[in-house]
């Protein structure tokens, strides 16, 4: 099975397979969200791709499709207080492991984008550079991450208009560079993240 961007359907033929990625690795702030999903064999959608890649609309609009037709799915949130304690490459390792453990199916196997993974629960994996671009289960996991993240910090943003979070989702634009140094820190901003823009102090009392 192929879709769009020739993303191959599976790794090991007759597996349950679950895709796994995470979305808002760089942002300074809100949560960064992980997703698990297992698509049901033969699942195809021409919108279908690395979430990066997609518009904003297309990734809402295949949400749904994703959520209604997957075998199983899950999304886990991990918040910017525990990024900072735990640092951003264990808070998305543990996201996708809660969000596996979330599955309503348990997968035989997880496909996981990126490098870095670590065993548990018995789980046989591989990492897959690039795998939201290679795997459709992972671009659905993207996607699914994608889409609860930007609607999250859109509602987010709502209580804190001033760092316009529903145009720059936390991540360090000049828009939110500049309401930071004019409003200060949030409780949702990541006080591990010292962006150069914002050094020495700033951050120094956080």
């Amino acid at each position: 099975m192929r879709c769009k961007g020739e993303l191959l359907g599976y790794m090991n033929e007759g597996l349950l397979e679950a895709g796994l990625d995470e979305a808002g690795r760089g942002p300074l702030a809100g949560p960064v969200f992980a997703a698990a999903v297992i698509l049901p064999a033969g699942f195809s959608h021409p919108l279908l791709d690395d979430s990066k890649k997609m518009t904003r609309k297309e990734r809402e609009e295949l949400r749904p499709i994703i959520e209604n037709e997957a075998v199983a799915w899950a999304v886990e949130a991990v918040s910017a207080e525990e990024i900072d304690n735990i640092n951003i490459l264990n808070a998305s390792i543990a996201g996708m492991q809660r969000a596996v453990l979330k599955l309503a199916v348990r997968p035989d196997f997880l496909l996981v984008d990126g490098n870095r993974f670590r065993p548990f629960e018995g789980f046989r994996y591989a990492t897959v550079v690039h795998g939201d671009a290679t795997y459709a289960s992972i671009a659905a996991a993207s996607v699914l991450a994608k889409t609860h993240r930007d609607e999250f910090m859109v509602r987010l943003s709502e209580e804190y208009p001033q760092y316009g979070w529903d145009r720059n989702m936390g991540y360090p634009t000049k828009d939110h560079i500049d309401a930071i140094r004019k409003y200060g820190l949030t409780p949702w901003h990541r006080r591990s993240f010292h962006p150069k823009e914002l050094e020495p102090t700033l951050f120094d009392d956080n």
